[in-house]
């Protein structure tokens, strides 16, 4: 997973303020979309997807001031990268078409564990049904 991570990390330092603003609007759209997600063999993706758009509403908004710039532009970019149709691996693929936005989301998880764990927990949601180790 360090290539994932490494990848993760350099993509999100393109997303700007603006970006995730544009991001924050296509949001209830993209939440819908993901509830379509089938992807037996990554059984966490949707509660995963679900909580960085959580986190990211919750931060760009302003209701939620405390996480960390790095930890929202890498939730960004995970929800951005999760949404394209076509990735390293397209998602038509069977069985394996999400194996990278299950990567890339993990990987924003995992760098960012301790913020995302806090930011759970003032929202009252268990991190063991969201965290990266699952």
């Amino acid at each position: 997973m360090p290539e994932v991570a490494k990848f993760v990390r350099n993509s999100a330092t393109s997303i700007t303020p603006a970006v995730a603003a544009n991001v924050l609007r296509l949001l209830p759209q993209w939440k819908l979309e993901f509830t379509q997600i089938n992807a037996p063999k990554f059984p966490h993706l949707l509660n995963q997807l679900e909580f960085l758009a959580n986190a990211v509403e919750d931060a760009v908004d302003g209701v939620y001031k405390d996480l960390p710039y790095t930890a929202l532009a890498q939730a960004v970019f995970a929800l951005i990268y999760a949404h394209k149709k076509i990735g390293i691996i397209p998602d038509s693929v069977l069985d394996l078409g999400r194996a990278d936005d299950s990567s890339v989301v993990r990987a924003a998880l995992i760098q960012n564990e301790k913020a995302f764990a806090i930011y759970a927990g003032k929202q009252g949601i268990d991190w063991s049904l969201i965290t990266s180790q699952a």
